[in-house]
């Protein structure tokens, strides 16, 4: 596991995780930054596919990005914690990983999901991210790719603390 502090659209992995809305036509944030570099094509495909419903992963081609695919994931919305978000926020990166498995992909690279504009508490998702995909260290090359400073510091912490 790697902890990188940058934009994820220009990491060269097989699979790009992308913290998606449940209608799949783009947005804000890491899900807008992703369909802009990644092209039309991105789009077109999740079009196609109509939706995710929250925790729940699909897999589009990468179009211009340096990848093989992008996976879409539908991060939970914090309320207060008593709504199942913790269970969908892991099922985020449990449901991307096998994704990425089922595709044969050696390389994924993850966001930092739903603690954006989803506000879920920055701290408790970086514990949830790291607890999810620890059984997979040993299947596939994950990278968790911080955009701010406060992500990466914890992302960077919890690591070392492992």
């Amino acid at each position: 596991m790697e902890v990188i502090k940058g934009d994820i659209t220009k990491i060269k992995v097989d699979a790009i995780v992308n913290a998606a809305n449940n209608r799949l036509l783009g947005g804000d944030g890491v899900d807008g930054a992703i369909h802009k570099a990644g092209g039309k094509e991105i789009l077109e495909e999740c079009i196609k596919i109509g939706g995710c419903p929250t925790g729940k992963a699909v897999v589009t081609t990468a179009g211009l990005l340096d990848a093989k695919y992008v996976i879409h994931t539908v991060g939970p919305v914090w309320h207060d914690g008593c709504h199942h978000e913790e269970t969908l926020l892991r099922n985020c990166y449990v449901n991307s990983i096998e994704l990425a498995l089922k595709y044969n992909c050696q390389s994924i690279a993850f966001p930092n999901i739903s603690t954006g504009i989803y506000r879920f508490p920055k701290e408790k998702a970086a514990q949830i991210a790291l607890d999810a995909i620890r059984p997979y260290m040993d299947k596939i090359k994950i990278l968790f790719v911080c955009f701010d400073d406060k992500n990466y510091e914890l992302y960077r912490s919890l690591k070392d603390n492992e």
